[in-house]
């Protein structure tokens, strides 16, 4: 039997989506039942820039069109969390044990119209906006310690 700390990390970006009151974009994952509400991420192809990947799984998440975000900044290094035991083996094939991530805070420039969560390939049956200071309290229990470390890492362009 595999040990989960036998499987590697899904290279993965997250994005961090402030609108112009501050707020951030969250959204309620279609595969989950739950209450729980998180920012936009994923994979990152093979030999696919992170910042590229960024963008193309905004746009695949939000519908947002690429020339209504601006970069304000990445986060240095890279952020991973762990799947809880009860995921691993279920999601992602039974590839991996977590995902390490490249963290994207970008401004929204475009109106809530821009956004269309109904996309090829939906990921999200709900979004809002949420304050910053509610993330870790919003997000499933398993990513708190990694959105923690996001806000902390982009403290200094949150107001």
């Amino acid at each position: 039997m595999i040990e989960p700390t036998d499987l590697p990390y899904r290279p993965c970006v997250g994005i961090m989506l402030l609108n112009r009151e501050e707020q951030v974009f969250v959204g309620q994952r279609l595969d989950s039942t739950l209450e729980a509400w998180q920012m936009p991420q994923g994979g990152i192809d093979p030999d696919e820039d992170p910042l590229a990947t960024a963008i193309r799984e905004l746009g695949e998440e939000t519908g947002i069109a690429p020339e209504l975000v601006e970069l304000v900044a990445e986060a240095p290094g890279e952020f991973h969390y762990d799947l809880p035991s009860e995921l691993i083996g279920k999601v992602w094939k039974g590839k991996y044990r977590g995902q390490v991530q490249r963290w994207f805070l970008f401004r929204f420039t475009g109106r809530d119209a821009d956004i269309d969560i109904a996309t090829a390939h939906p990921e999200f049956r709900a979004w809002r906006w949420a304050a910053p200071e509610d993330l870790t309290t919003i997000i499933v229990p398993f990513k708190r310690d990694l959105y923690a470390q996001v806000l902390a890492a982009f403290s200094s362009h949150l107001a």
